[in-house]
């Protein structure tokens, strides 16, 4: 049984029950007793069932098993499968797939997220290319790039997503690139770096509220990503750019809107807004599955806040659906796309 098999039976068959809330807290009822969690009766509730409105998609087995062997051939790493992402089934079925560059082991431990983590392999100077050339055979239009963290660079990794959306650009012309990328520590020449390089889309995700950061984020900062958003658009004003927040950690309603805001004071143009779903046992327990209702109550707040688009939804994430920005606000790009080749 391949990875993605065993990952596409993982996410058919989610159900959790309450375990450690994450490493350097003695138990969860250290946790609960700090005001972090609720009474561990209720997590337990939570997370043992799903609501209804949470139905894992079902795939194509054959479209799926496609994408899974042209990044094997292509020896590179997907998001999708490393973070164990509900949505892998629907994306893959449709022939896409979010790109992870500098490999598949992060130098951070954050509570939410099923990436590997501890000491990275060295750079490879092939991968931006084979990104590039998977993309095309793939049929991209809009390239989504992510990573992991890579604190032990002394450029956090910044060089190696230049050096892929110039060779995205190269490869496929009018082509719609978006990173989504860490907070290279809000070092000003690494995101300069990035920036110069000219994607349509800097992504980075502030990820939750500011209360919850020592512990969903213990490694990041609320305000440091804040003030990478903020320094690509003084940067680039023409770059879009986008940030997602998950919910159904402990946020309140108020602490939701305040990071919205927060997000628009520092121009960001695209926001996600999506579900937290527990990835194992190991990581931060799900206290509320938030109704549909209260997504899209988001997404109409977001759009009078003067975001140009909102996602909000259970199954949301930042790159889950990309294309539909693009379609939004560069849909004469889109349409270029390819036109010179079958010309």
């Amino acid at each position: 049984m391949s990875n993605t098999q065993r990952l596409l039976t993982r996410i058919g068959a989610l159900r959790d029950n309450l375990q450690r809330v994450r490493e350097g807290l003695q138990d969860a009822d250290d946790a609960t007793r700090a005001g972090i969690i609720p009474p561990m009766a209720k997590i337990e509730l939570v997370n043992r069932k799903f609501p209804d409105w949470l139905k894992v998609r079902l795939p194509k087995p054959e479209k799926v098993q496609q994408v899974e062997q042209m990044m094997r051939e292509a020896r590179l790493h997907t998001v999708c499968e490393s973070a164990r992402c509900p949505n892998l089934p629907e994306c893959w079925s449709k022939g896409s797939a979010t790109f992870m560059i500098l490999g598949d082991i992060c130098t951070r431990h954050c509570g939410f997220c099923a990436i590997k983590t501890g000491k990275p392999l060295p750079l490879d100077p092939q991968e931006p290319q084979r990104v590039a050339e998977t993309a095309k055979r793939m049929g991209l239009k809009h390239i989504v790039v992510t990573s992991v963290a890579r604190d032990d660079l002394p450029d956090e990794g910044a060089g190696q997503f230049a050096a892929t959306i110039r060779a995205l650009h190269a490869t496929i012309p009018n082509a719609i690139v978006e990173v989504l990328t860490p907070d290279f520590k809000a070092k000003r020449w690494c995101i300069r770096r990035v920036v110069d390089a000219e994607p349509e889309i800097f992504n980075h995700n502030i990820e939750t509220v500011a209360r919850l950061h020592p512990i969903v984020r213990p490694q990041a900062r609320y305000d440091r990503s804040l003030k990478v958003l903020e320094m690509v658009k003084q940067m680039n004003p023409a770059i879009y750019t986008k940030s997602g927040i998950m919910l159904g950690l402990g946020e309140t309603r108020e602490e939701v809107l305040q990071t919205m805001r927060d997000l628009r004071s520092v121009g960001v143009d695209a926001l996600t807004i999506g579900q937290y779903l527990r990835p194992t046992q190991r990581h931060l327990p799900v206290q509320e599955y938030i109704h549909p209702d209260q997504f899209e109550e988001y997404r109409v707040l977001g759009e009078e806040m003067g975001f140009l688009f909102v996602a909000s939804g259970p199954f949301i994430r930042s790159s889950y659906n990309a294309i539909a920005f693009s379609q939004r606000v560069m849909a004469e790009r889109l349409a270029k796309v390819g036109a010179a080749e079958s010309a």
